[in-house]
């Protein structure tokens, strides 16, 4: 039995039309907000060696004996706290985006071109959703991981998981891998335009905290660029705004483990804001795309009490740009040249 998979019930002749299909990446989330489905996903999760890069025995000890043990469930609390009706938010903002974004390809006349939704943990698979293009007749594929600013745990993972699905296919397509957008003009300009609506409503606070997902110092070291990268989709929206430079602040969270990770941290950084009186801010994670457990849970209710107990007053979280109008035109701009 041969190694490698194909399609062998249509002529290749009328399969070698140049069709575009669009895999749209996110994280994940797991199937169900319970322990099991929980420590299913963080089993997946945490075994990439692009997540955590520490000797594999010691790590596959620790996550085994120790991690997947206790973490699953205090986390299946956290994410049943942001679950809604329609199950993961991560989950189905994703979905709405990709609807959105088919409907605008269509809109601008790409017709023959279809958007298919995958996870790089969890499911919707990304083996599923390259299989659903090619069974569909797609030769050239598009892959656009909403990562905005790239980085080896997310945007080289996926490039991992793509890779590893098509070292299988008899059939290899044409492949165009987005590997990242973190300055694109319409990009910027949906943030910028998501935070100007906010300040009109709002009134401008003392503080903007600009909150990317951290990674270990050590991967900076190692010349992972997704420290700067984030400093340059801050200084862009502020350039973007005319905002005053002091009124800005780029920091890191959601920590795991003991080792050191990019500075500044943004819970320790807020609980020291009321002391230097700062006591109303507005923050925004421009890494992500769409709103998940990091901003509903993290931002929305951890950091707030975090700053609230330090004796902060005001604190707003700005939305992540989700299924903005701008944000689909952004993804558009960005596959553009690709189509």
């Amino acid at each position: 039995m041969s190694r490698f998979s194909g399609i062998t019930d249509n002529p290749h002749e009328e399969r070698f039309h140049q069709k575009t299909g669009i895999l749209l990446t996110n994280l994940g989330s797991p199937d169900q907000p319970t322990t099991k489905a929980v420590r299913t996903y963080l089993r997946e999760f945490l075994s990439d060696r692009r997540i955590v890069e520490i000797p594999r025995l010691i790590w596959m000890i620790i996550l085994h004996g120790i991690v997947l043990r206790l973490r699953p469930k205090k986390s299946a609390k956290l994410y049943e706290s942001v679950w809604t009706e329609n199950g993961s938010p991560l989950t189905h903002i994703t979905e709405l985006q990709r609807d959105k974004l088919s409907a605008l390809l269509k809109e601008k006349g790409y017709q023959d071109t279809e958007v298919v939704m995958s996870m790089r943990y969890g499911n919707p698979s990304i083996e599923s959703g390259l299989k659903a293009l090619r069974e569909k007749g797609f030769t050239r594929i598009v892959v656009l991981p909403l990562y905005p600013q790239y980085s080896s745990p997310t945007t080289g993972s996926t490039f991992d998981a793509v890779s590893r699905v098509l070292q299988t296919w008899r059939w290899v397509p044409e492949l165009h891998f987005i590997n990242g957008y973190h300055k694109n003009t319409s990009y910027i300009e949906s943030l910028a335009n998501s935070i100007e609506e906010d300040l009109q409503k709002n009134g401008t606070p003392q503080k903007i905290v600009f909150s990317y997902h951290g990674m270990p110092k050590l991967f900076l070291k190692n010349g992972d660029p997704y420290y700067c990268l984030c400093l340059q989709t801050t200084r862009l929206v502020v350039e973007k705004l005319n905002l005053d430079k002091d009124l800005v602040i780029s920091t890191f969270q959601s920590r795991f483990g003991k080792a050191e990770w990019l500075k500044p941290y943004t819970d320790a950084t807020l609980e020291s804001f009321p002391a230097q009186g700062i006591k109303d801010i507005a923050i925004i994670s421009p890494a992500f795309s769409a709103d998940c457990l990091e901003t509903l849970e993290e931002l929305e209710s951890e950091n707030r009490e975090i700053f609230e107990e330090a004796g902060g007053e005001k604190y707003r979280y700005i939305a992540a740009l989700n299924d903005r109008d701008d944000h689909i035109e952004a993804m558009f701009e960005v596959l553009k040249p690709n189509l």
